[in-house]
């Protein structure tokens, strides 16, 4: 047997990549997820070009809502410039036609791995997260059946349990990313894994999150205007990380998520998370108009 005898003719993809009948069974699932915020819908995950566990969820949901006219932007971690990013962000305007860019006030499609843009988004744009794990009962029950049972009697006394150990042994609640959160007063859900500093994001926000895991085949959404609300104790408030006083050596920003970069000299130096948000200021400071939308956080608060 040859290679001629395992290929044949050429022919072309469906629009998007995927074919109608998955992006049909796609738009079913989005439309469930969406009427029952935080609720898992499963999925038949479908084979991408790219490995599971490297964003395949949230690159079917993107391909299923991409057409000619989006704008697409791609973030991993943080960054745009990403191998990730960077290699899902040119499939996707290959298969698509759709525009892509780095500004997060241009998209309107925003695929990201483990956060949401400093910048606040608007109601016509639609973020999505890929998620590694979406079931936030796993590490209190891995038994699945017994989880989706405990999901339908929004049994979840044993995260309150393991929040309650963390704060007896440790003084404090030391979940991070990840961190199980109450969608619309029903379901718990695991919001990817973002840090504690953008989980208040996702809440009464005016944009459209769906959370994807194609090695899980799972997906869900929190609507526009949906409370999510993180799990706490009345005594012991949600905190988010502490770096209202740390400032960006690059970009000169503080009060926003950063990045830790160890030095040689044994101290560390910070670089604003949002790679294109210390782009946009650097930008602005060498004398250039450059229009920074309103952020989630000011001087490192959170402002609803």
């Amino acid at each position: 047997m040859s290679l001629h005898d395992l290929t044949r003719p050429w022919a072309a993809f469906s629009y998007g990549f995927l074919d109608a009948e998955a992006k049909r069974e796609m738009r079913r699932k989005l439309i469930k997820a969406i009427a029952v915020p935080g609720c898992q819908m499963p999925y038949a995950s479908r084979e991408v070009p790219i490995a599971r566990g490297w964003g395949t969820g949230g690159l079917q949901v993107t391909l299923t809502l991409v057409n000619p006219t989006s704008v697409i932007k791609v973030i991993d971690q943080g960054a745009d410039d990403s191998v990730n990013a960077a290699s899902i962000r040119r499939f996707l305007t290959r298969v698509s036609g759709a525009r892509e860019t780095w500004d997060t006030t241009e998209a309107s499609l925003i695929q990201s791995r483990h956060r949401v843009p400093e910048e606040r988004l608007r109601a016509d744009q639609v973020l999505v997260l890929q998620v590694p794990n979406p079931e936030p009962l796993r590490p209190v029950q891995p038994n699945m059946s017994i989880a989706r049972q405990m999901h339908a009697d929004a049994d979840y006394a044993r995260l309150w349990l393991v929040l309650y150990e963390q704060i007896v042994r440790a003084g404090r609640i030391m979940q991070g990313a990840a961190y199980p959160s109450m969608v619309n007063g029903r379901h718990v859900m695991t919001p990817s894994p973002i840090p504690r500093w953008d989980v208040p994001k996702l809440n009464m926000a005016q944009h459209l999150t769906i959370l994807s895991a194609g090695r899980e085949k799972r997906l869900y959404a929190v609507p526009p205007f949906t409370s999510v609300v993180p799990l706490a104790f009345s005594d012991v408030p949600y905190k988010v990380e502490d770096h209202a006083a740390l400032t960006c050596a690059r970009s000169g920003l503080s009060g926003y998520f950063m990045n830790e970069i160890p030095q040689a000299a044994g101290g560390s130096a910070y670089e604003t998370s949002d790679s294109n948000l210390g782009i946009k200021a650097i930008r602005r400071a060498g004398g250039e108009t450059v229009e920074i939308a309103p952020t989630w956080y000011q001087g490192g608060e959170f402002r609803p």
